[in-house]
């Protein structure tokens, strides 16, 4: 980010001259600052995402101080669907597109192997979906720390269970509220073919409370007695 003591109109200045330079005839561009200060008040290392009429990413760097632009563009093209600019795409990958889908399909998936097994009676099978799917979600969503890659965010993710990290930590978005409905929407079908009984309630309850209780924002990044904590 630029000093606080620089002058406001410098940011819309910089997008300004960079597309009177590069792209005169372009009528939307986006960019990205990252800046890293060189010398003086002198700032280097922009790396820009300008998106033009077709929607190509081009990357330029920039010298830039409190009188002078100075704009070089590269002549590198990224592919368009195969780069990202998220910092960490664990925040982003529950609002994937088809993610929601495949999701449902896992589970439908999971239940028709299950039916499949002869000694397995139907009550029987619709308390171990519910169980296998909630602890699947409890591993993966809220046991399971960090990301399965390097993330240039100080280490800030390490510490972050996925749920916590879905949507940068925001509450009752779509993604949230999606995975938190699921497992209470197969909670009332196991209770429903499970005809209710005493034992099979037992189970699927306690199923659903794992894995509801850690979503609650009261909890967010709450490690009760210290479990789970590094």
């Amino acid at each position: 980010m630029l000093p606080a003591d620089w002058p406001a109109p410098m940011r819309g200045r910089a997008q300004i001259e960079f597309q009177r330079t590069f792209y005169p005839e372009s009528d939307r561009i986006e960019l990205v600052y990252i800046w890293t200060r060189f010398h003086r008040d002198t700032y280097f290392r922009s790396v820009l995402f300008i998106h033009n009429n077709k929607d190509t990413p081009i990357l330029a760097i920039v010298f830039y101080n409190k009188k002078n632009i100075y704009c070089s563009l590269l002549h590198t093209r990224m592919n368009v669907g195969v780069a990202h600019s998220e910092v960490n795409p664990n925040t982003r990958v529950m609002n994937s597109r088809g993610i929601w889908l495949t999701y449902a399909l896992g589970v439908g998936v999971l239940h028709i192997v299950l039916l499949s097994i002869p000694f397995f009676s139907v009550p029987v099978v619709w308390t171990l979906t519910n169980v296998i799917h909630n602890l699947g979600m409890y591993v993966f969503m809220h046991a399971v720390k960090g990301t399965p890659f390097e993330t240039p965010d100080q280490g800030k993710a390490r510490l972050l269970t996925h749920w916590e990290q879905l949507d940068y930590g925001v509450q009752f978005t779509s993604s949230r509220k999606f995975f938190t409905i699921s497992p209470i929407i197969l909670y009332f079908l196991a209770s429903f073919y499970t005809k209710y009984d005493t034992t099979h309630f037992v189970i699927n309850t306690a199923s659903l409370l794992s894995v509801l209780i850690p979503k609650l924002p009261q909890l967010h990044g709450v490690r009760i007695l210290g479990i789970n904590k590094y």
